[in-house]
């Protein structure tokens, strides 16, 4: 019987096609902390779950390395679903609210499977959080990947050491396209080590151990404010002013855990004080959105002459804008009606991702026949060029425009 984590032809066919599409995706992409990964050595690798497909995408983009994930069992439902994410190398894990059945049924055959992809030293990424949310936090993680973690220490963790590796996932923005996204790997937890200096202990203690640990470093990868934090907005808001979009991204998140660390320091020793300034920044959350004013306006110190160079840049912009508008309708028009349809405004970004990939190579495509059968080749040649970059340029100079007319809102708001 075929592993999940066998090579497959078509797979690896299409994985340049998937790799190249995910980076354009994001006007920056960036993997730190790599030599924090173990090397000759079983790893389970614990992500955050912040923005639904896209986790998994930026996670197998950054190496050719093969690589299994596991996702929550509800998905794999109906037959051709799950045949299509066992070719997409998901394997599922049932919760407790898929029912009691499904997780008594199925979790033990999974977790023997997850131990195997291990086993083999293939790469197994987990989002022990269970479910997506937008939020600069984390939910408590659940038991799943520690019962794997402990399945492969017991199967072979005399062979080779077992490792949970706390993997970071930063987005410049959980619901605009091509933003930005920071994947970090922090310092992993060797399991056999631990359960070797816990003998004696029962598994429940051992895996709450283990939960307290993946928890405390896999925070330390990401902009964490604590989960019961009720001034959560106001915060999230001062460290975003505070902070800017200057230097690097991994700069930036520096900047951002060292606000938040500063912020929640002050609201201890002060609380009274810290009360009255977050409900006063509430009010002005409420009114910065009502007006359409980004953040990013907001964090700008030198706004007047942001709007001047951005006004010059608009105008020189706008007519291979509406061109490419245009030639681009069927894609972002279908992307728009597509969010609409999603309750969950976190699948935005996987939307746009998926029908872009679909339709920009068909439209190119489409573009290249077309212009090469009517048109002398340098024109067509030229024309095809042009059609190709005209949709990020579309999305890009979209955001632009957004951001220049918040300048503007805001330097009149002041």
């Amino acid at each position: 019987m075929s592993k999940i984590q066998d090579d497959n032809k078509l797979y690896s066919f299409l994985r340049p096609f998937v790799d190249y599409h995910v980076k354009k995706a994001f006007r920056s992409y960036k993997v730190v902390g790599t030599e924090n990964i173990p090397k000759d050595a079983a790893c389970i690798f614990a992500a955050n779950h912040t923005n639904t497909l896209m986790d998994a995408l930026v996670l197998l983009v950054m190496n050719r390395e093969k690589k299994v994930f596991i996702a929550r069992g509800d998905i794999f439902k109906k037959p051709t679903i799950a045949k299509i994410m066992h070719f997409l190398r998901i394997l599922p894990i049932y919760r407790i609210r898929d029912g009691y059945k499904s997780v008594k049924d199925n979790n033990a055959d999974i977790i023997d499977k997850a131990a195997d992809v291990i086993y083999d030293e293939v790469k197994l990424f987990l989002y022990p959080e269970a479910t997506h949310r937008t939020k600069h936090s984390l939910r408590q993680l659940s038991k799943g990947i520690f019962h794997i973690a402990l399945k492969a220490n017991e199967d072979f963790g005399h062979e080779k050491p077992i490792y949970l590796v706390p993997t970071g996932i930063e987005y410049g923005d959980y619901f605009r396209y091509r933003s930005t996204a920071l994947v970090s790997f922090g310092e992993p937890i060797n399991v056999t080590e631990y359960v070797n200096d816990h003998k004696g202990e029962n598994e429940a203690i051992i895996m709450n151990g283990l939960r307290e640990m993946l928890t405390e470093r896999l925070a330390a990868k990401i902009s964490y404010i604590p989960d019961n934090e009720e001034d959560y907005e106001a915060i999230w808001e001062m460290t975003k002013i505070k902070s800017g979009l200057k230097g690097s991204l991994e700069e930036r998140l520096e900047r951002n855990q060292k606000t938040i660390k500063e912020i929640l320091e002050w609201k201890e020793k002060e609380p009274e004080k810290a009360k009255e300034t977050f409900e006063k920044v509430d009010k002005f959350i409420k009114k910065r959105k009502k007006k359409g004013i980004s953040v990013t306006s907001v964090a700008n110190n030198n706004i007047v002459a942001t709007v001047l160079w951005k006004t010059l840049v608009a105008l020189l912009g706008l007519p291979y804008y509406i061109v490419s508008a245009v030639a681009n309708l069927p894609i972002w028009l279908l992307t728009i009606l597509l969010k609409r349809s999603f309750k969950d405004k976190a699948w935005g970004n996987t939307i746009s991702f998926a029908v872009e990939t679909i339709l920009h190579p068909l439209m190119t495509t489409l573009c290249i026949v077309l212009t090469f059968c009517l048109l002398p080749w340098e024109i067509a040649a030229l024309s095809t060029l042009l059609f190709y970059f005209s949709y990020m340029y579309f999305v890009d100079f979209s955001e632009f425009l957004r951001k220049w007319i918040s300048d503007v809102r805001w330097r009149l708001f002041r």
